[in-house]
């Protein structure tokens, strides 16, 4: 990292006429006195002004024109970190934790709030010491992606890297995970992988590890701690209950979504209470025993990327639902009104997809409930077009399993049997 990461112009010649660098301690004398680091700025950043980390673990801006004075407390020696030999303890389940990117599996530098990866199980270990005496944890990196970057591809990637571990030793996985798309990263697995023998869980963090109210170690301490403990296979989603840092939610990975953009409890069930809340030491179940049944597990591992989620609302222009038929794609979902509802205008497009072989299933666009087409005469004229009820899915989930739906089939029939089934608890009751 150079010594003035993301300082331009101005503040870029301020620092240099003041002789300070990124990760000096400094006092400064603006509208307060403020101590703190400073901190790198971000790519997109303007020349006015200055970022300090205070004590407090936040960042603020200071506008350069306001400081009257800067003064250097220290600057940190650059310090070669030893490679440490870790212990394993013989005794302990072993766990492997794969990581995509995302805070969750990174390491901060308290200088500059540099945030690189754990690439080790020592490194890891020391970040957050409290793991050794739950497990032995052996880490891999499959890729570095922001959650918004990944794509079916990855899951394809995760998948197959996933698959080389069915006949391990491990008591179970950690997919460290950005959290915005990491519900779609889920769907996919529970599909793909369905009845894969150990138990997989996606940890993320909401909180960078530079804030004091990181919630990442406690996330990757749940999530180990329901690994080792809970007899289950299947793949969940494993963050914060609430804000209450002693209660971390396990969630069904096909039953979850994100609802909160930076609550440390933005995820929940939908439908229902998540299948287990981890509280200290003790794990909650709070799924019937059925789910426990283990499947045979037969991967398949593909995907067809050529399936649309269709947001319908008042005034949608139906010829953007024509264009999506004109290239082709095999697979369209629905996300309607209510009980699974579109408008007229709708139709006549809805009937040339049917007719040109496209799945079409309809979801909802309510956060709980189930769709109904049967109820009202326009839901009953969307089944006699060719749209499916897709009971109960969750949008994104059922986007994700048409597109892994069509991967794996070979006639529009296979599809509409494969989307009626409850292959990943996907469907509750």
């Amino acid at each position: 990292m150079s010594e003035f990461t993301g300082y331009n112009g101005k503040s870029l010649e301020f620092l240099k006429t003041n002789k300070i660098i990124v990760g000096d301690s400094v006092k400064i004398l603006a509208d307060l006195t403020y101590t703190g680091i400073i901190m790198p700025r971000y790519e997109h950043r303007d020349e006015k002004h200055l970022v300090l980390k205070l004590k407090s673990g936040y960042n603020i801006g200071l506008e350069i024109e306001k400081i009257e004075k800067i003064e250097k407390i220290s600057r940190p020696e650059k310090i070669i970190p030893k490679k440490e030999n870790l212990e394993k303890n013989q005794d302990l389940p072993k766990i492997l934790l794969l990581s995509t990117g995302g805070t969750i599996a990174s390491k901060v530098d308290y200088r500059t709030g540099a945030v690189t990866p754990l690439l080790t199980a020592d490194e890891l270990n020391s970040s957050v010491p409290e793991l050794a005496k739950i497990a032995n944890i052996d880490t891999e990196v499959l890729f570095s992606e922001y959650s918004e970057n990944i794509m079916p591809e990855h899951w394809l990637k995760i998948a197959e890297k996933l698959k080389e571990y069915s006949a391990s030793t491990y008591t179970g996985i950690i997919i460290a995970h950005g959290t915005d798309t990491m519900h779609y990263t889920s769907s996919f697995l529970s599909f793909a992988l369905a009845g894969f023998p150990i138990p997989i869980a996606l940890v993320g963090s909401q909180r960078s590890s530079d804030r004091a109210s990181s919630d990442a170690a406690l996330n990757l301490i749940g999530a180990i701690k329901f690994l080792t403990n809970c007899k289950t296979n299947g793949v969940y989603i494993v963050m914060h209950q609430d804000e209450n840092d002693e209660t971390i939610a396990c969630h069904i990975g096909t039953r979850v979504r994100k609802n909160h953009t930076s609550k440390r409890g933005a995820f929940q069930t939908i439908g229902d209470n998540p299948a287990f809340i981890v509280v200290n030491e003790q794990i909650e179940k709070n799924i019937k025993d059925e789910f426990f049944k283990i499947k045979e597990f037969q991967p398949k591992i593909k995907v067809n990327t050529k399936v649309a989620l269709v947001k319908y609302y008042p005034g949608y222009d139906p010829n953007l639902l024509g264009k999506i038929i004109e290239m082709n794609y095999n697979g369209i979902i629905f996300e309607g009104t209510g009980l699974g509802h579109i408008g007229k205008t709708m139709y006549e497009n809805v009937k040339k997809a049917n007719e040109k072989g496209i799945f079409l299933g309809m979801t909802s666009q309510c956060i709980d409930g189930r769709v109904g087409m049967t109820v009202y005469e326009s839901g009953r004229d969307l089944l006699n077009l060719g749209i499916i009820s897709l009971k109960n899915m969750i949008p994104e989930v059922a986007l994700v399993k048409a597109m892994w739906a069509l991967g794996n089939s070979n006639t529009l029939e296979d599809v509409k049997n494969i989307m009626l089934q409850n292959i990943a608890s996907e469907i509750s009751d």
